[in-house]
């Protein structure tokens, strides 16, 4: 850093994937970047609470009082969300988000981060062993599955293509490390969301290099 280019602000909003990667991902970003994260102490990882960012429509919401409250200090808006969308009522097979719906939220998510000021790094959601997760007796209210990780990735794939938003593939880093690697279905054990951060903090060094 030199006097006149200060250090890169990000601020990560996302679920709790991103909870669990942030604390490696901040150590890894230490001295080239500024961190920082939606705070919060969620009641559970499966609300949209707290430091959860939850779903999209949940995202869209939290972003748009920030706008109203004067806006965001960061230079880069490192984004997720999608988990939350695709959890299925198990009886109705209905998402809590529907993919047009998805799609929808996600493009006026992007239109806020551009009033705001914000550049936008898009991480991909990450998969759903549901071998593991829909078998979880507590979570008896919805289900996950990877073939709506697939679609939701998709479609969001091509909204970020078509507003030229990086999209930083996790759900491809974390794939070789799974079952082993997965603790419920859906979130990680440690060195996996250590390896996550890694993997983020280097995407984040390339789109916006060191002085």
């Amino acid at each position: 850093m030199t006097a006149d280019r200060p250090l890169p602000r990000v601020f990560v909003l996302g679920d709790s994937i991103s909870m669990h990667y942030g604390p490696h991902l901040e150590s890894f970003l230490r001295g080239s970047w500024r961190y920082e994260r939606k705070q919060g102490a969620p009641a559970s990882l499966d609300l949209g609470q707290g430091a959860n960012g939850g779903d999209s429509a949940a995202i869209l919401a939290w972003l748009r009082a920030r706008r109203a409250a004067g806006g965001l200090a960061a230079d880069w808006l490192l984004l997720n969300c999608g988990l939350h969308d695709i959890k299925t009522d198990p009886a109705t097979l209905r998402r809590q988000i529907v993919l047009a719906d998805y799609v929808a939220n996600l493009r006026a998510i992007l239109a806020e981060a551009r009033v705001l000021g914000l550049r936008v790094a898009w991480v991909r959601i990450t998969p759903v062993v549901e071998a593991l997760h829909n078998a979880v007796p507590r979570r008896k209210d919805f289900n996950r599955y990877q073939a709506d990780v697939d679609a939701y990735n998709a479609a969001a794939d091509a909204v970020m293509r078509e507003h030229a938003v990086p999209r930083l593939d996790l759900h491809a880093f974390t794939l070789p490390f799974l079952p082993s690697g997965c603790e419920d279905g859906v979130h990680f054990h440690e060195e996996v969301r250590r390896l996550q951060g890694a993997f983020l903090a280097g995407a984040l060094h390339a789109l916006h290099p060191a002085p």
